[in-house]
């Protein structure tokens, strides 16, 4: 008793005398396109993947009005590396409108290309390390209208493209398509099993090695919209389950955005009404299961935030952006982060030089202990130029109690385990002691 006595003294006299600083939830960089102009909205949409961040620039007007492109930046140093234009890029095309981005692969869609008619859409796969062109992708059915390439995701070799407007069950049904972004060849088109007018299928997508989410949220419901998000295992085209919100209703928008991470999965309905006309929520299921495990609602929800527009997802960490929050003035935007095992709330990310109308939150990734966030309404090259920003998502050391950050709860979990068991064991010795300790009390403040 005695022995713990005095390390509570020591404990508390470190604390009092470390140095402040904060780790999760820093803004690290913010993200411009050197060649920036109004009306380029870069920041629609934002991936991570092998050490650098792709962001979409569907306004940019290169090769002509709205033509697009994407850029490519080091995740480290906020460096842009390659801007990403089509080949054949044309006027109205909006390259960029989606991309994603996998190891050093990026697949970028241009859903108003005309190839197979108006707005037939496509979508192109580049390298990020060298900024090359590799493929473009179109479906073996395209036809006007079908908006292919309106969402993308890739996974290793695997991309899955959605097309929200193709009509072969009914007018804008919507279907996907799952390419081989090695070959350029189109592998297999997936539908739902009960595919009818309006459901939007494919309006979004996310991939996980072999598992494809599909988001559809004009379906069900007695007045539509309420929607509904599709499972499948893309290596045989199989329609795993469905799923939908357990309190669901119409016009909610259920799975206008998707997100994965193993076996769980991040839906959002950003029209629900729970806290207030259009203040929207997230879903948190077990794809194995199909079980909703949580509905995430930020703390602060007020009317037509739209919060879950946007949502990724990776481990236990999920990001759910809210484009329309008002935090720093009408439509100013505001992102949050959610602990996925337990379904709370940990943080709320804004831009440190927020302002009205900037849209942070209308994209959101994470990957690798990063947050990129996108604001394409920003003005700083004019107006709705558009921007982005990473923000620190590394786990804090001493956090034991899963909140994030490193502070007296996290103090006295490990005191109480200290000698007795492994409650508060940090370094993976298997006990805990003067080791785990030092790395608490060392740690102490990150997150706050």
């Amino acid at each position: 008793m005695r022995y713990l006595m005095l390390l509570l003294a020591a404990a508390a006299s470190a604390v009092s005398t470390a140095p402040a600083h904060a780790d999760f939830g820093d803004q690290l960089f913010k993200l411009t396109a050197d060649d920036a102009a109004a009306g380029d909205s870069f920041g629609r949409c934002v991936a991570l993947g092998d050490n650098v961040v792709v962001v979409g620039a569907d306004g940019d007007d290169d090769a002509g009005t709205d033509s697009g492109s994407a850029y490519v930046f080091d995740a480290t140093t906020g460096l842009q590396l390659h801007k990403l234009t089509a080949d054949d890029g044309a006027i109205g095309d909006e390259f960029g409108y989606f991309v994603a981005a996998s190891s050093s692969i990026a697949v970028v869609g241009a859903p108003s290309d005309n190839d197979a008619g108006s707005d037939s859409g496509s979508a192109y796969v580049f390298d990020t390390n060298t900024g090359q062109q590799l493929h473009k992708l179109t479906a073996n059915d395209g036809a006007e209208y079908d908006r292919f390439g309106w969402s993308v995701a890739v996974s290793g070799n695997i991309a899955v493209i959605g097309a929200f407007g193709d009509d072969d069950a009914g007018t804008n049904s919507g279907a996907a398509y799952v390419f081989d972004v090695t070959t350029g060849q189109q592998l297999r088109r997936l539908t739902a099993n009960d595919a009818s007018s309006y459901d939007a299928f494919g309006y979004s997508v996310a991939l996980a090695g072999n598992i494809a989410i599909i988001g559809a949220p004009g379906a069900d419901g007695v007045i539509g919209f309420t929607g509904a998000a599709y499972v499948f295992d893309v290596t045989t085209g199989q329609q795993l389950r469905k799923l939908f919100a357990g309190d669901g209703a119409d016009a909610d928008h259920f799975g206008e955005s998707v997100g994965m991470s193993g076996d769980i999965a991040i839906i959002g309905a950003p029209w629900d009404d729970d806290a207030g006309e259009y203040t929207g929520s997230a879903y948190v299921f077990d794809i194995t299961t199909g079980q909703q495990l949580y509905k995430l609602t930020a703390d602060d929800l007020a009317e037509e935030d739209h919060f879950g527009c946007s949502v990724a997802l990776s481990g236990s960490t999920a990001v759910v952006g809210a484009f329309y929050d008002d935090d720093a003035g009408v439509s100013s935007g505001s992102a949050y982060v959610f602990n996925a095992t337990t379904g709370q709330q940990v943080r709320e990310f804004t831009a440190d030089d927020a302002a009205q109308a900037d849209q942070f939150g209308v994209s959101v990734a994470i990957s690798n202990d990063v947050v990129a966030v996108g604001a394409f309404g920003d003005d700083d090259a004019g107006g709705n130029s558009g921007s982005a920003y990473l923000f620190d998502a590394a786990p804090c050391p001493g956090d034991l109690d899963g909140d994030y950050d490193t502070d007296q709860s996290d103090l006295g979990l490990l005191l109480s385990a200290y000698g007795i068991d492994d409650g508060g064991d940090l370094d993976g010795d298997g006990d805990t002691d003067q080791s785990d300790l030092g790395i608490l009390l060392g740690d102490y403040g990150c997150g706050t």
